[in-house]
């Protein structure tokens, strides 16, 4: 059985929710990453911040991004996998909810993340192709 783990880029980082979005996009630069898994005090997720986050709900709106916090973009609730988690239930958290990255959750801590380039390694053409349209087809 192919798990979260096995497919999961690891040593995913949290950025808290208090940081300023300067500060996390510079962080994604750093680690050549587009996301970030967002936690709160008590080091839980939160949110997912992305790079087009900041450029449309910051910038854009002419939002100054050293005064923006990541915690003021997080909404929603975030969705993640366990480390332990069957291929298929990520393929199932990740096309039911259209999301394109899903943080690894093992003992309460974030251990890595799934991405669209993770999944293309690992699936064959023909899950790759069912996990595109699910997450990009319009209904």
């Amino acid at each position: 059985m192919t798990t979260a783990a096995d497919i999961m880029h690891p040593g995913a980082q949290w950025i808290p929710r208090t940081e300023t979005l300067d500060r996390a996009a510079q962080v994604m630069r750093e680690l050549d990453v587009g996301a970030l898994p967002i936690s709160d005090e008590n080091e839980r997720l939160c949110g997912i911040l992305t790079d087009r986050d900041i450029v449309v709900g910051c910038v854009a709106r002419g939002q100054d991004p050293s005064a923006m916090t990541a915690g003021d973009l997080a909404k929603g609730t975030p969705r993640w996998i366990s480390a332990d988690a069957d291929i298929s239930e990520v393929l199932s958290e990740m096309e039911s909810h259209r999301i394109r990255r899903l943080p690894v959750i093992e003992n309460k801590r974030l251990v890595g993340m799934i991405s669209e380039a993770d999944l293309a390694r690992h699936l064959s053409d023909e899950q790759v192709a069912e996990f595109a349209h699910s997450i990009y087809a319009t209904s």
